[in-house]
This record gives structure tokens, sequence and C-alpha cells, in this order.
């Protein structure tokens, strides 16, 4: 599944085509996703503005004049892509053609950008485990789709003492707490197996480990906090990483899985230098997670 740094890309990849422009015309080609769309939905959208694109956790934003804002979830194979009016997709580097069978292209909105220009941007999903919603003017904080989503973490907010003070007293190893979407919103499998090996952390641990028992910081909360910003930035910088079925917007691969430390590395030395130690392969709660017991404790 995509995670927050795949669906950041996609963001800034439909960004400078969808910001501004008028929404000619909505086809939508079946009822449901995931979920059924929501009553009437291409008949809200059409006619309006986007007013900006954005993104919480791992869900894409689409704000419309009046107030009104779609909400979309890629779920497992869902993706977007830009054709242009002159039937040509937007550059980038493919490593192979990704789906373009019409008969998962399930959303297509014409748009005509501020220059008169037109495109079309296509919403395809084989699996259709993806989702839109539709949040009322004023109603996206609270949208029951976002009310209960933890902190982003992105930027200053998320620091070694917001997690000492959300991970004090639990027990669950320190992974799931990292996963609970109700303490921090948008990490996955991939960037937690990362930034726990960048911190030095087992996943094994338990999370109130990284607090004093008053719930105050500690230098392991410190050097998580970090390694959590820093993977996720190093993450969207290279465009996300390309597992199955994820692209970016744009039909280009991301890159950062040719960084990866531990993920999907089982039985590859550890790349900490001076430790040689091998990463290992444990299960949690159903999820693979890869570190290395030696460098991480």
């Amino acid at each position: 599944m995509p995670e927050l740094p795949e669906v950041e890309t996609v963001r800034r990849g439909l960004q400078p085509v969808m910001e501004g422009a008028l929404l000619v015309s909505v086809e939508q080609n079946r009822a449901d996703l995931r979920f059924p769309f929501p009553e009437r939905f291409a008949q809200k959208l059409e006619g309006r503005r986007i007013e900006a694109l954005g993104r919480r956790a791992k869900y894409l934003t689409i704000h419309l004049e009046g107030g009104l804002c779609v909400i979309s979830h890629l779920g497992m194979s869902g993706s977007y892509r830009i054709e242009l009016d002159e039937g040509t997709e937007t550059p980038g580097a493919f490593h192979h053609d990704r789906s373009r069978n019409v008969l998962h292209d399930h959303l297509v909105m014409t748009v005509e950008r501020r220059d008169g220009g037109r495109a079309r941007i296509i919403y395809n999903d084989p699996r259709r485990f993806g989702f839109m919603a539709l949040a009322e003017p004023g109603m996206l904080d609270s949208h029951p789709m976002l009310k209960g989503l933890g902190v982003e973490p992105t930027g200053n907010a998320l620091s070694g003492e917001l997690l000492a003070s959300l991970f004090a007293g639990r027990q669950a190893p320190l992974k799931a707490a990292l996963l609970d979407q109700r303490l921090i919103a948008g990490l996955g499998n991939i960037y937690v197996c990362e930034a726990l090996w960048r911190a030095g952390l087992s996943p094994l641990r338990k999370a109130a480990t990284i607090a004093t028992p008053a719930g105050r910081k500690t230098p392991r909360a410190e050097a998580l906090a970090f390694a959590v910003r820093d993977v996720i930035a190093d993450a969207i910088a290279a465009g996300g990483s390309s597992l199955r079925d994820y692209r970016q917007a744009n039909g280009a691969l991301g890159y950062f899985q040719h960084s990866f430390s531990v993920y999907d590395r089982e039985g590859a030395p550890c790349p900490r230098p001076g430790c040689g130690g091998t990463v290992e392969r444990v299960v949690q709660s159903g999820r693979s997670t890869f570190f290395c017991s030696r460098c991480q404790r």
C-alpha cells in the first residue's frame, strides 16, 4: 500500500495541473470502489474550480471552490495519471507500463487549466481497494476518515517530547505503536522499519521504554523522532518507493527502495559501519519486520 511519501509524491505530481483548474467534466465508470462513490459524486464536482491539493496522512485531499473537499485513498493499487490534451502523457522514466486497461479507469476528470489548455486526470485501480469520499464545507477535520488521525510525522511537530508523551506506559512493541494511526498518522511498514534501523532501536522493545516513567523524553525518543522525520523526508525527495503497483502521478517509478537499509533485505549484511550483523525478518501482527538484532537494541 502506498505510504505517506508516495501520496505526497502523487500530490506534488498532480498539483501543477490541477490547482486552479476548472473541472469541466467528471466521468464515473462504476458505482463503487472499495466503498460506493458518494451520491451524485460526479455532478457535485463538475463546474467547480480546484483551489488546492492537500494531504492528510495517506489521504489525498482535493479542495474545491465552495468548501467541498474530495478525500481520496489509493488503497493497494490505485494511481493517478495525467494525460494532456494532445493525448501525450506527462514525462516520466518508465521501468514498465503501469495499468492502462480502460476497464480499470474508474474515474476520469477533464480539467481546463488557467492557461486554457485541457488535461485528463485518470484514476486507475485494478484491485479497487482505494476509495473516494466527500467532506462538506468546514467538515474535513471531523470527517470519519480523518477525525481520529494522529500527528503528521513531518516537521518539528514530531519531537522527542511528543513521542515520549504518546508512548509513555504503552506495553505494545515499538513498531506497533509507530504504526498506530491514532498516534502518528501516515507511517507504514516500510518507513517504520527504516526509521527504527536509523535510530538503532529494536522493533520488539516496548514502546514505553523510550520515555521516562513520568513521560519525559529520553535520548532514544530524540533519536527516533529525528529518524522518522529524516526517513520520510528522504523518501519524498526520492519520489517514494515503487513496490508492486505504485507509480508516481507522471508514471515514473519512485527510487527510495534503492536506499533501503533493512526493509526486504533479509539475510543481507547490516549496512551500519562496524556492525557486522545480518538483517533478520520476523512477523509482527501479520506484517514482516526487518531489522538487525545486533545494532538495534
